[in-house]
């Protein structure tokens, strides 16, 4: 995607890390990032490891550093302009998304509401 605003930016962090991950897998694999009805606050994000040859026609693919994340067609315009993250805190390490979409977030960050 040229412009970035308009889709999902993908970190440093989290490409180093996604990477990671898909080292030990056997086949070619990528992270699939959704959005799904549900969680505390009316939409959950969704993070899947599919193999490479599972994604859609219609899915928009995001590359940095070795690692490829796609976006199906659906959950695209609730994540446009949103930073998929990987961040290691005290209380634990795990992918973030920062979402300006989103008018409130439940507290792990894993539901939001548009």
């Amino acid at each position: 995607m040229s412009d970035p605003s308009m889709g999902v930016v993908v970190t440093a962090s989290a490409a180093k890390r996604i990477s990671e991950i898909l080292t030990a897998e056997r086949e070619a694999k990528v992270l699939r990032l959704s959005v799904e009805g549900g969680g505390c606050t009316g939409f959950q994000y969704k993070f899947d490891l599919i193999p490479a040859s599972q994604t859609e026609s219609d899915d928009v693919v995001i590359e940095r550093d070795g690692a490829t994340v796609v976006v199906d067609s659906v959950s695209l315009p609730f994540l446009q302009g949103s930073e998929l993250d990987f961040v290691d805190e005290l209380i634990g390490a795990s992918f973030k998304v920062n979402n300006p979409n989103a008018v409130a977030a439940c507290g792990c960050g894993t539901s939001f509401s548009v």
